[in-house]
């Protein structure tokens, strides 16, 4: 690895990094180390490099990960149907 000899200094809003900061800590990073990861990913494709990030969803979406992660442990207890039209039936009386 080559030895660093130059500094970066550059200005922020406090807020943005400070959520920089914790969005690389949850990714295992420093902000310099990211900053760095960043600039030779640049260099090596020629531009903006690649997309580093937490996945995002939606209410509803995160929602429906629980349910299955309850029905999954049994939190959550489901009906077995042994045809289509049972479970079909079952649906039209809801």
């Amino acid at each position: 690895m080559a030895t660093k000899t130059a500094a970066l200094n550059m200005r922020i809003e406090s807020k943005k990094k400070a959520e920089a900061e914790a969005l690389y800590n949850a990714l295992g990073l420093t902000l310099p180390q990211a900053v760095n990861m960043f600039i030779s990913q640049s260099l090596i494709v020629g531009g903006i490099p690649f997309d580093v990030r937490l996945p995002g969803y939606n209410r509803e979406t995160e929602e429906a990960f629980q349910e299955a992660r309850d029905i999954a442990s049994g939190k959550i207890k489901t009906r077995s149907y042994s045809s289509t039209e049972e479970l079909f039936n079952d649906l039209d009386r809801e």
